[in-house]
């Protein structure tokens, strides 16, 4: 475990930015607030939401009941079991480790139930969470934190002057190109910003397509599979992994630490790109991931 560096030992390149247009950027989070509530009544928000298999019944009865069992299935069997129960709970120690670090205004991609963004906010920070789960964010919103129905590959608030990106629980995976992730979050941090991503405990590098399980019947068994029973892409990979995508990337290693089982990296945000640069990849990635973003736990596939 590394030593824990206090926000105030990093320079101000960081937050200076995201202080300085505090005001535009809470504008812009409000507006996106009230334009997302008046989506939530129209039909057609409605049935995007139910069409994506982070948005039904599986993930949202075990958010409403705070419990699983949930899982992701590979095609091959083998399970990830989701810590619903850990995620509904309160911030842990090894949570803590990574919200200690954060500068600035904070956003937390794939949000879930919301603890990190009310801890955040009862730490005094600016924070905002996003997740393309609708029972995610009303769970948020309950516990007095700030949440957007968007998947990360959506138009956001303050792209380019968040000070903080979290990408914990496993959300690393997302879209399962975390290239193309980093890519994006790179376009929304501010000069210097941090990203804090946990990876997986293990030294794997591994792209696979899951569908969402609670344990019930299997998609051959019912009736009419519904939009749980797709499958889309997710990834896992462990510290060597992403400090390779990063370098790649051009980020900056700032720090890399485990606590309680958990591992952590924290990376610096790379300096500007030139304007026009090629999109393609990130481009494959948002279509793939639109409407698939939530939190998860990185464990060992169960056999």
């Amino acid at each position: 475990m590394s030593t824990m560096l206090p926000p105030s030992s990093s320079s101000g390149t960081a937050t200076a930015p995201a202080t300085a247009t505090a005001p535009q950027e809470s504008r812009e989070t409000a507006e996106a607030l009230e334009a997302d509530r008046r989506a939530e009544t129209t039909p057609r928000g409605a049935e995007a939401r139910t069409a994506a298999p982070w948005g039904t019944d599986p993930y949202a009865n075990a958010l409403r009941n705070g419990r699983g069992p949930l899982f992701l299935r590979r095609s091959d069997g083998w399970l990830l079991p989701l810590e619903v129960e850990r995620w509904c709970s309160d911030a842990g120690a090894a949570d803590l480790s990574a919200l200690h670090r954060c500068e600035g205004p904070v956003l937390d991609i794939g949000c879930g139930p919301g603890r990190l963004v009310a801890e955040l906010t009862a730490l005094g920070h600016r924070a905002l969470g996003i997740d393309v789960s609708e029972a995610a964010v009303a769970r948020t919103r309950r516990i007095g934190g700030s949440a957007l129905l968007r998947s990360v590959f959506d138009p956001l608030p303050g792209e380019g002057r968040w000070g903080t990106l979290l990408l914990v629980d496993g959300n690393i995976g997302i879209g399962g190109d975390p290239a193309a992730l980093l890519d994006r979050a790179a376009d929304l941090l501010s000069t210097g910003g941090l990203l804090i991503a946990e990876t997986s405990p293990l030294d794997i590098d591994e792209r696979v397509q899951v569908r969402l399980d609670d344990g019930r019947r299997a998609p051959a068994e019912r009736a009419v599979p519904g939009p749980a029973d797709r499958p889309f892409p997710w990834a896992r990979i462990g510290t060597p992994a992403l400090l390779r995508y990063a370098g790649a990337c051009g980020w900056r290693p700032a720090d890399q630490w485990s606590a309680e089982g958990r591992s952590f990296v924290a990376l610096r945000r790379p300096r500007p790109r030139p304007a026009v640069r090629d999109r393609t990849t990130r481009t494959s990635s948002q279509s793939a991931e639109s409407a698939n973003s939530t939190p998860v736990i990185s464990s060992q596939w169960e056999r």
